[in-house]
């Protein structure tokens, strides 16, 4: 963990929302120095980690010192004599990482463990000493963030090392928070390494530790690290990009004029609240300057807006757009549905009379720390009291999940991943799924939601509710609609997966095509592996529907008011009794019965053929075609025959074509008794395991 480097442009004045007003900036390697050459008195901190302290005493007033204290005599010992490879004492680098933490408002625990993070894995201190002077807690997060042997573990280190970590992390998110807040002062002292190792840690970085920092809402640290990595990665660009900034900042920037305007209108209106400009960081202006070409001044950065509480966010939203034009393709509503990384907030772009547009958000000053500071902001989510520093701003605001979804899905799949290099291509595709989705099971209650990234379909679903058991799925009703398994499910459907019942039932090779998560990937694929004969279908003609035709045919009891004239009932729409129908003369004479809103109606009337007045007999028989939908299984078209037979029904004819995607039509003529049997006839159809779908042709 002692890389080094450092970037001009992404320093922490860039970050002025994390710094105190008249706070210089730290000399890390004078600090550094300055605690070796001598003890410090037992009744109060080293002066190394004054700054640390005075930071923590800032988010926590009534925090006890001690800990810190003896972690950092314990940190400051085991490393002496350690050096970085840019010179300074490796104190620097464990000091640098819990001042950052501190900064974003960690609790005690995760910054004595952050002085900590180094100990075991560069020094001669254990995880029983550790356990032994600071407690289980402690010694966990040290665990977590900890390396493992690439003496052991050879090339695989890295990515075994980050399945350790994401699994610590699955029971303290902490855990992550210090290993961002290390790959932090990392990137930015990455400078003295050699071009293709920074590349590589860039590399990383971007594929990994920034997506995580996303999904733990320290947008305070991703920022920095998308800054640190576009250089390294992208030094044209970003020069390009640092070349745009400093010609914007010798020129007038509308946003002060216009977040001026926006706390006139506010005082008017009696709301109490804060409005800043936020200045864009470098990844953004280059993300602003890509989409719309060529800059404006007010591009470079938005106005934020802080209130107290919710419905305040919503009142200033009001005063926004009723004294501002708004720009409605620009709005969005984080509060009412939050970001899956806990971030709330409104969003809405206002345009000026001078023809500027200017991007607001609106948030409430708890939003604005979590928004910032992510799960750091929440302190220990795990302790069994509320934080002693909870206000009454924060009574409505939302708690940390202690399982994100995208976490838990991420630690089940990795138990099916044994394989590093499947395991670590897996996570970053996992990763860059940048949004989830929220699809409730059928009976829609709170407890009946799964949790999926963007583009999931219900394949995916499918692995998500049932695991294994998902290989024997056969079919989905999406929002009560019958949809193919492939189809991607959107946030809000809710969705009724169906199984087989034959348990030996398996997922079909082209799945892998559909599938989106890493679990239903995984499932599928080692599936395929075992049972490889299914994995790719024979090569076989394609089949001929099976039919099966009865003897009896002709009009049933339909009379056509033409003399001698052969009457047929039209198989397209099967008409019976009490049916409105239309006859008409068709070529050799005979005339053809279709019901009155059957389309071949109007396209007989368009070649002029003769209308023929039609009358059923007084007889109750008739016959009719239907079709039914089912999905694939053994005996089924003996079971529909029995349930036919059943209701004194005669079959004329019956075909049933080859199964597409495990789903089966079947197409019945059938001779009724009686015309009011019908409805009966197709319940008793429908209630046959596996149809879902009955209807008239």
């Amino acid at each position: 963990m002692s890389a080094e480097a450092t970037n001009p442009e992404a320093r922490p004045e860039a970050r002025p929302e994390l710094r105190r007003r008249g706070r210089t900036r730290l000399d890390l390697r004078r600090l550094g120095r300055a605690a070796l050459l001598g003890p410090t008195s037992r009744d109060r901190l080293p002066d190394a980690i004054g700054h640390v302290a005075e930071a923590h005493r800032a988010h926590h007033p009534d925090a006890d010192l001690s800990l810190l204290r003896r972690a950092y005599v314990l940190a400051e010992s085991s490393h002496r004599g350690q050096t970085r490879k840019s010179g300074e004492p490796y104190i620097t680098h464990p000091l640098a990482v819990t001042l950052i933490l501190a900064e974003l408002g960690a609790e005690t625990t995760t910054l004595t463990a952050s002085l900590l993070h180094d100990t075991v894995e560069d020094t001669e201190v254990t995880l029983d000493q550790v356990r032994a002077e600071f407690g289980d807690e402690v010694c966990f997060i040290v665990d977590g963030v900890t390396k493992v042997e690439k003496i052991d573990y050879g090339a695989a280190a890295e990515p075994e090392t980050f399945r350790k970590m994401l699994v610590a992390t699955g029971n303290d998110v902490r855990v992550m928070s210090i290993k961002l807040a290390d790959r932090l002062h990392n990137m930015r002292t990455l400078g003295v390494m050699r071009p293709e190792k920074q590349a590589r840690i860039a590399k990383v970085t971007r594929d990994v530790l920034i997506p995580l920092a996303e999904r733990l809402g320290v947008q305070a640290l991703k920022t920095e690290l998308e800054d640190l990595v576009f250089a390294i990665l992208h030094p044209e660009e970003y020069e390009h990009t640092r070349a745009l900034i400093a010609a914007h900042a010798g020129e007038r920037d509308p946003l002060p004029a216009i977040a001026e305007s926006v706390r006139g209108v506010l005082r008017e209106a009696g709301i109490a609240a804060e409005v800043v400009v936020r200045p864009r960081h470098f990844v953004s202006v280059h993300r602003i300057a890509r989409g719309r070409g060529e800059l404006r001044g007010s591009d470079f950065g938005r106005v934020l807006v802080l209130v107290g509480e919710n419905a305040d966010c919503y009142a200033v939203l009001g005063e926004l757009h009723t004294c501002f034009t708004p720009v409605v393709s620009e709005f969005k509503d984080f509060i009412a549905a939050p970001k899956f990384n806990l971030y709330q907030s409104l969003h809405t772009a206002v345009a000026t009379p001078e023809g500027y547009v200017a991007e607001v958000i609106v948030r409430t000053r708890q939003m604005h720390r979590v928004a910032e500071a992510g799960v750091v902001a929440l302190g220990n989510p795990y302790a069994t009291a509320p934080a002693a520093e909870s206000s009454a701003d924060c009574d409505e605001e939302r708690v940390d999940p202690t399982r994100p979804g995208w976490l838990s899905r991420l630690l089940d799949w990795q138990q099916s991943a044994p394989d590093p290099d499947t395991f670590w291509s897996v996570l970053r595709a996992e990763l860059a799924q940048d949004r989830e989705i929220t699809v409730f099971r059928e009976d829609g209650r709170a407890s009946g939601t799964l949790s999926l990234p963007a583009g999931a379909s219900c394949i995916d679903a499918a692995y998500a509710q049932y695991g294994e058991a998902a290989h024997g799925c056969i079919g989905a009703r999406v929002n009560g609609r019958l949809t193919s398994l492939a189809s991607p499910l959107s946030d809000g459907d809710t969705v009724q997966l169906l199984l087989a019942q034959d348990a030996s039932s398996g997922p079909a090779a082209d799945w892998l095509e559909h599938a989106k998560t890493p679990a239903a990937r995984i499932a599928i694929g080692s599936w395929l592996q075992a049972h490889p004969d299914t994995a790719k279908p024979a090569a076989t003609p394609a089949r001929a529907p099976l039919s099966v035709v009865g003897a009896r045919g002709g009009g049933g009891n339909a009379v056509a008011d033409l003399p001698d004239a052969t009457v047929r009932l039209a198989g397209c729409c099967t008409p019976v009794p009490p049916d409105a129908v239309a006859g008409f003369v068709v070529r050799g004479g005979a005339v053809t019965v279709h019901r009155i809103h059957c389309a071949a109606v109007a396209q007989m009337r368009a070649l002029g053929r003769t209308s023929v007045a039609v009358h059923w007999r007084a007889t109750a028989d008739c016959r009719v075609t239907l079709l039914a939908e089912s999905f694939g299984r053994p005996h089924l078209l003996a079971d529909l025959t029995e349930a036919i037979a059943r209701e004194g029904v005669e079959v004329v004819s019956a075909t049933v074509e080859p199964p597409v995607e495990q789903r089966v039509r079947h197409t019945y003529t059938l001779q009724l008794p009686d015309a009011t049997g019908l409805p009966s006839l197709m319940r008793a159809m429908r209630d046959v395991p596996g149809v879902y779908d009955v209807r008239r042709a």
